[in-house]
Formats: C-alpha cells, sequence, structure tokens
C-alpha cells in the first residue's frame, strides 16, 4: 500500500503531493515501485490539525480518484465524511479508511452498507474529529 496525502499540512510528506498532478504522479510512482492500493487522504489527521469540510476534502481528492481510478491500483480514500466516501467510490475507490471509526458522521454507515466498499476502520488520537 502507498499512501498519497493531498494535504498542506501532511506530517508524512510536508504538503509535497497537494496538487493534483503531484498526486497523481506520486500515486503512479507508487505503483511503479509495486503498490497495489493506494490510500488518498485530503485531511491531515495530524495531532493538532484543523477539520475540513467534505466539499474542501472533495475538491482535494476528486481529480487525484480521476487521476488514478484507471491506473490499476485498488483505491482507498481516507476519509471520515460520508459525501467524500460516496463521491470517491462513484469514482472508482474501491475502500474506505475512516479514521473515525464511522463515529464522526452519521450517514458514513448507510454509504459504507449501500454501496459495498471495503470498510477499514481507524482511529487517530487527537486528531481532527469534530
Amino acid at each position: 500500500m502507498g499512501v498519497v496525502n493531498v494535504t498542506p499540512d501532511s506530517f508524512s510528506d510536508g504538503g509535497r503531493h497537494l496538487a493534483p498532478d503531484a498526486a497523481i504522479a506520486h500515486g503512479r510512482r507508487l505503483l511503479d515501485e509495486g503498490a497495489h492500493i493506494l490510500d488518498l487522504g485530503g485531511e491531515s489527521t495530524a495531532p493538532g490539525s484543523r477539520p475540513i469540510t467534505s466539499e474542501e476534502e472533495l475538491l482535494r481528492v476528486e481529480p487525484v480518484v480521476r487521476g488514478l481510478a484507471h491506473g490499476g491500483a485498488v483505491l482507498s480514500v481516507d476519509t471520515y465524511h460520508a459525501a467524500t466516501a460516496a463521491r470517491c467510490i462513484e469514482l472508482g475507490a474501491r475502500i474506505v479508511n475512516d479514521v473515525s471509526a464511522l463515529r464522526a458522521d452519521p450517514d458514513m454507515a448507510a454509504v459504507v452498507r449501500d454501496l459495498g466498499p471495503v470498510l477499514v476502520m481507524m482511529h487517530a488520537k487527537d486528531g481532527p474529529l469534530p
């Protein structure tokens, strides 16, 4: 699995892949290096980071999902926003990686149930959860 963070405050890459073209190129590089799954995140979960809306998150991740959806990788979207998850699944994501473990958005369980992606429930200590 490779990680593609599309955030200005990513704790793992310092925001190097914020621009969609940079994020898509990074994802393709990870695939060339052997990744089979790409986990795309548009919101930092670093302690002290600020929460963002689903609309802002989609502005970051949707172009990247579009750019990578047909490149041979299984796409995972790292989000706790049901609207972001639903849109990314529509575009080809097959995994939802919910750092809130279904606690942040009451609609997430229905999105996962109805659209059928694999669900990963994570935990983020002191993350940006509302």
